[in-house]
C-alpha cells in the first residue's frame, strides 16, 4: 500500500516575497511558476504549504 501523497503546484511568483518563503518553495522543489511536486502528506509538508499558501494550489491524491 503507498503513502498518501499531495501534488503542489507554484502558482505565484516568488519574486517579492521573504526569503524564508522562498527558501521553503525551494525545500519542496517549486522554482518556477507552473512547477508541480507530489509529497508526502504528513505534518512537515502541511508546515511548508501553511507557510506559502498563498503561493502554491494544493490537490489530494490517492
Amino acid at each position: 500500500m503507498a503513502d498518501k501523497t499531495v501534488q503542489i503546484k507554484l502558482v505565484r511568483s516568488l519574486i517579492g516575497v521573504k526569503k524564508d518563503q522562498i527558501a521553503t518553495a525551494h525545500s519542496l522543489g517549486l522554482r518556477k511558476i507552473g512547477d508541480v511536486t507530489n509529497q508526502p502528506d504528513n505534518p512537515q509538508t502541511a508546515g511548508k504549504v501553511f507557510k506559502i499558501r498563498h503561493l502554491v494550489e494544493v490537490v489530494d491524491e490517492a
